[in-house]
């Protein structure tokens, strides 16, 4: 999902309200989606990720980190598993790096993977309205749709076309992506607005994400973050039970022995906040920085930032950016929207 700059904070636009009030359709098309398959591809994707891939059932789905061998974050992927393959979807902008992963690590002997990104598309509703909706257009229940866990599909049609109806939180509201044919975009994009969808811009897109307390790859994390920095075991990104896979050994050390030095947090404050300002706290100490930055209209100005683990939530910090100084408090992530 492509959106404004990263570096001013972010402010709603008119789609905001549709996505917390009613529904709101967004193309998210942009991803990479990659698709696995092979008589060990569940296997050997299982040895490449933070997550349980082997414990997948056709139908069921997660959300996973792809590390470094020192534990740091390559990308955040979202896994599907189908009858026979497993689809694997990232930000564009940490493609580069997870396919650099994939074609040193996978043996074709075992498993093959292709990308599929331009033969199919990817659009998603979000609002409360969502299940509704996306039911009506794919033929499936509304309440199957309700019913189904963070992640895991049912299979839909569309006009002509077959479509993978995924249960997606991505935005912290009701949500559900529409995996099909690339040549099927204009029609759910159509019928979606037929049926009562709103557009949902990318500005709001964003505002919706950073009040869910989901960090995006480049913005709040890449390959300088530990993943339970940036808040995958959080997010039940991490299984701390399967078996071995690249930079198991930090994450288990980290979770079973020790912890890390900063985690991804939350940031309200009065005024404006900015990405790259610095946090200080008592006696000024550097304490963590800003990452993404919005104007919520429910929660006001708040931030992901990195904090230090002694600055508890409910502390205040100083924010402090080249345009000057502000008081923040530190919060627990997802936002409380009261």
């Amino acid at each position: 999902m492509t959106g404004p700059d990263p570096a001013t904070e972010l402010a709603a636009g008119p789609g905001y309200r549709a996505a917390r009030e009613g529904a709101a359709v967004l193309d998210r098309s942009a991803r990479v989606r990659l698709e696995f398959s092979g008589p060990q591809a569940a296997a050997t994707l299982n040895g490449l990720v933070t997550n349980d891939v082997a414990a997948l059932a056709p139908g069921a789905g997660h959300l996973a980190a792809a590390l470094t061998a020192k534990g740091k974050v390559i990308a955040d992927v979202r896994i599907f598993a189908r009858e026979g393959s497993l689809l694997v979807d990232a930000d564009a902008a940490a493609a580069p790096a997870l396919l650099a992963m994939l074609r040193k690590f996978v043996n074709p002997r075992f498993a093959t993977f292709r990308d599929v990104s331009g033969e199919t598309c990817a659009i998603g509703l979000f609002g409360p309205r969502a299940a509704a909706i996306t039911g009506a257009m794919a033929g499936v229940s509304p309440d199957t749709l309700a019913a189904l866990a963070h992640f895991a599909h049912v299979r839909g049609r569309i006009g002509d076309a077959d479509v993978d109806v995924v249960r997606a939180p991505d935005l912290g509201v009701p949500g559900f992506e529409l995996v099909a044919p690339a040549a099927a975009a204009r029609v759910i994009v159509d019928a979606a607005h037929a049926a009562g969808a709103a557009a949902l811009d990318a500005s709001s897109a964003e505002v919706l994400r950073v009040e869910a307390g989901r960090p995006r790859y480049g913005v709040d994390f890449d390959e300088n973050q530990l993943a339970q920095e940036a808040g995958f075991d959080r997010l039940g990104a991490i299984s701390f039970s399967k078996g071995c896979y690249t930079g198991q050994e930090t994450v288990a050390r980290v979770h079973f022995r020790g912890h890390v030095n900063r985690t991804l947090r939350g940031l309200r404050a009065r005024a404006p906040l900015a990405r790259g300002a610095g946090l200080l706290g008592a006696g000024r100490a550097a304490v963590g920085d800003v990452r993404s930055a919005a104007h919520s209209p429910v929660a006001g100005h708040i931030a992901l930032a990195y904090v230090r683990r002694e600055v508890a939530d409910g502390d205040t910090v100083t924010v402090a950016a080249t345009s000057g100084e502000c008081a923040a408090t530190v919060v627990a992530l997802p936002f409380a929207l009261d």
